[in-house]
């Protein structure tokens, strides 16, 4: 996040500024839904990482099951 901020060259009083304008264009009542929101998109891309990366793992466990010796 720190290397974000130093990016835009944000400070303090930009920030303020920022979410003072969110604020008003969406009001108090607004923000804690759109956040949901975001929370949920998050969670469902992080899943839908993790299946992707289970599917791909998936052949290779399996050949190391066959090329395994059976004792």
């Amino acid at each position: 996040m720190n290397g974000i901020l130093c990016f835009l060259n944000l400070g303090t009083g930009e920030i303020i500024l920022i979410v003072a304008v969110i604020l008003l264009l969406f009001g108090g009542r607004k923000i804690p839904e759109l956040m949901r929101g975001l929370g949920k998109g998050v969670k469902s891309f992080k899943q839908g990482m993790n299946e992707v990366e289970d599917e791909l793992k998936k052949p290779l466990d399996e050949l190391d099951k066959k090329d395994a010796p059976k004792e």
